[in-house]
C-alpha cells in the first residue's frame, strides 16, 4: 500500500536532516569534542638507579628484591677495612702537624724570651758603654792638664772600646733573635697549610668511609637489584633502582589533532588494563613541547618531492588524583586508556 504523499513529503525531510547531521558531525574537526581518549598511553615513575661511589668488595646486601624501603635506608655495605686503615694514616697526618705546631709555638715563645734577654743585654751593655765613656773624658782631661798618667787614659779607652764592641755584639745578636722570630713565623704558617691539608685529607677519608655504606636516596620499591654479596663493584656501577611508585604518572600520547582543547587540570577517567573495571581519577598536568618525532637523532622530515602526511603525536603528563586505594596497585609500564573531558 502506497503512502500518503504527506508521509512521502515527511520521510523524505527526516533522512535529508539526518544525513546532514551525519554530514555535520564527520565534518567537525577532531578536537571538537567533550572528551578526548588514546589507548597510546603507559604508567611511568620517575625511578632512581643506585650505584656506588667507591669501589670494593660487597659485604652485605640488605635489601630484598620488590622491598619498600624508605629514604636513608641501608642497601648494601662494601668492605670497609681499607678506608678504615686510609682514615687512620690520614688522622695520623693531622696529629703529626698539630705536633709541628705546638712545636713551633713553643719555639717561639721561647724565642721571644730569648729576645727580651737580649735586650736586656744590650741595655745593660749601653749602661756599661756610658760609663766608659765618661771615664775616658775623665781621663783624657787629666792628661792633658798633667794630673792623670797616659797609662791610665789608654786604659779608660781601652776599655771604651772594649765596651763598644760589645754593645755592637748585643744589637747583632738581638737582631738575629729578631730574624729567628721571623723564620718562626713562616714556618709556623707552613705548618698550618701542612694542617689544614691534613684535615682535608682526613675529611676526604671519612667521605670514602662513609660511601662504603650504601643508602636509598628516595623512597620506594627496590627494583632491578643486580648486586650479591662478595661482588666486586666500581664506582657508576649499577647495582638496583628505586622505584617510588606513589609518584605514579600517567604520559599520554595523543594525535596533535585532538589537542586544540586540552589544558592543564581538566579531568582525566584513567582505564588501567591490569585492573578491569576501574577507574581513576586524574588531571591534565602539562603538554609536551615537542612531538617524540622532534627528539629522534634522524629527523623523520621528508624534504623530497615524495610525501606522506603523517599525524604527529605529542605527550601529555597527566597526574593521577591522590587517596584513590586502587592507585597503589600501578606498576611502571602498565597500559592504560585515560580519557580527558575538555568540556568543549
Amino acid at each position: 500500500m502506497a503512502l500518503p504523499k504527506s508521509a512521502r513529503i515527511a520521510s523524505a525531510v527526516l533522512l535529508l536532516a539526518a544525513a546532514a547531521g551525519a554530514l555535520y558531525v564527520l565534518d567537525a574537526p577532531e578536537s571538537s569534542g567533550a572528551t578526548q581518549s588514546t589507548d597510546n598511553a603507559y604508567v611511568q615513575v620517575d625511578f632512581t638507579t643506585v650505584a656506588p661511589e667507591v669501589a670494593g668488595t660487597i659485604a652485605a646486601v640488605h635489601v630484598r628484591d620488590n622491598q619498600v624501603v624508605e629514604r636513608g635506608a641501608l642497601l648494601a655495605t662494601i668492605d670497609e677495612r681499607d678506608f678504615v686503615v686510609a682514615l687512620d694514616a690520614a688522622r695520623a697526618q693531622v696529629a703529626s702537624a698539630q705536633a709541628g705546631i705546638a712545636s713551633l709555638e713553643a719555639q717561639l715563645a721561647q724565642q721571644q724570651n730569648a729576645i727580651r734577654q737580649a735586650q736586656a743585654v744590650l741595655a745593660a751593655d749601653e749602661a756599661t758603654l756610658v760609663l766608659a765613656s765618661v771615664n775616658r773624658a775623665r781621663y783624657r782631661n787629666l792628661a792633658s792638664d798633667g794630673s792623670g798618667s797616659v797609662q791610665a787614659l789608654q786604659q779608660a779607652e781601652a776599655q771604651f772600646g772594649v765596651q763598644s764592641a760589645t754593645r755592637d755584639k748585643s744589637r747583632a745578636a738581638l737582631q738575629a733573635a729578631r730574624q729567628v722570630v721571623a723564620i718562626l713565623g713562616a714556618d709556623l704558617e707552613k705548618a698550618g697549610a701542612a694542617l689544614r691539608q691534613a684535615r682535608s685529607a682526613q675529611a676526604a677519608a671519612e667521605l670514602k668511609l662513609s660511601y662504603t655504606r650504601i643508602r636509598a636516596p628516595v623512597g620506594g620499591t627496590v627494583g632491578q637489584k643486580a648486586v650479591r654479596t662478595g661482588a666486586y663493584v666500581n664506582p657508576g656501577k649499577p647495582l638496583m633502582a628505586i622505584v617510588p611508585l606513589e609518584a605514579a604518572y600517567i604520559n599520554a600520547n595523543f594525535r596533535e589533532t585532538q589537542l586544540a582543547r586540552v589544558a592543564p587540570g581538566q579531568p582525566v577517567e584513567i582505564e588501567v588494563d591490569a585492573l578491569p573495571g576501574v577507574i581513576l581519577k586524574g588531571r591534565v598536568d602539562s603538554l609536551g613541547p615537542a612531538s617524540g618525532a622532534s627528539y629522534s637523532a634522524i629527523a623523520p622530515y621528508n624534504a623530497t618531492g615524495n610525501f606522506t602526511k603523517i599525524v604527529q603525536r605529542l605527550p601529555v603528563r597527566i597526574a593521577i588524583v591522590p587517596g584513590q586505594a586502587a592507585a597503589s596497585r600501578l606498576r611502571a609500564g602498565m597500559s592504560v586508556t585515560p580519557t580527558i573531558r575538555t568540556g568543549s
